[in-house]
């Protein structure tokens, strides 16, 4: 039987859009902060034209999720929320580091990757992952916290930091100095990295085809920092 899935993604300065048909991917991806909300549904219509199918035909929405920027991921669950609403499928959130991890792996080729965003007030979201059958798996816990202050011992108590087996992607990577100082040793970074609505695809599919999606009022974001919408010195 014919699959078709779609996969969005707005939470960092990148916006885009991929579909799944019967295996066959296509995607549209832009950079262009604050334009999310204007720009994502003319890419899944674009895409879905294209495709020769319609809403109604889809078999799940896939969404990153967060952490991310607060807007951008109101607005892709937003989006998505309403899509799913409409086309009566199930919806599967995935990490926005995760993706980013894999889409490190897909052009990189990378196994072991730390991914970090800039969640600004000095801090970044952080999370390490393993590639594990051809997806890249969260070792440890996401979290937030300030880049002199991550330590591989608390966040990943397991691993051993062999840099050459390690990459870091990610905006979160222009604390480079200050990861160096807290012990995270790479063999090459890539902080120009967002993350890519395929890669979400590639981390969701098989949990929308084995039934773990949820119905639509589920498709919530994911902070990791619960008190977003504080200033840094009102925060606990």
């Amino acid at each position: 039987m014919k699959k078709n899935y779609l996969a969005i993604d707005t939470t960092t300065e990148a916006c885009s859009v991929a579909l799944s048909c019967d295996g066959n991917i296509q995607s549209r991806y832009t950079e262009e902060p604050r334009k999310h909300a204007d720009l994502v549904l003319p890419m899944v219509d674009e895409l879905l034209t294209d495709a020769g199918i319609t809403l109604t035909q889809l078999n799940g929405i896939a969404f990153c999720q967060g952490p991310g920027a607060f807007t951008g991921l109101r607005i892709g669950a937003g989006v998505v929320q309403g899509l799913a609403f409409s086309a009566d499928v199930p919806v599967l959130g995935v990490s926005t580091l995760a993706t980013m991890a894999q889409r490190a792996h897909r052009e990189h080729k990378a196994s072991h990757v730390y991914a970090a965003i800039d969640a600004r007030m000095g801090e970044i979201y952080w999370g390490c992952y393993w590639l594990s059958e051809n997806l890249m798996l969260l070792q440890g816990e996401e979290s937030v916290v300030e880049p002199h202050a991550v330590t591989h011992s608390e966040i990943v108590p397991s691993i051993s930091n062999n840099k050459d087996e390690w990459v870091g992607c990610g905006t979160g990577w222009a604390f480079n100095e200050a990861l160096n100082s807290a012990g995270i040793q790479v063999s090459n970074v890539y902080d120009k990295m967002l993350p890519h609505a395929i890669d979400a695809l590639t981390l969701a599919i098989p949990g929308l085809e084995a039934g773990n999606g949820v119905s639509a009022e589920f498709a919530l974001p994911h902070y990791v920092r619960n008190n977003v919408a504080k200033k840094k010195a009102e925060q606990g």
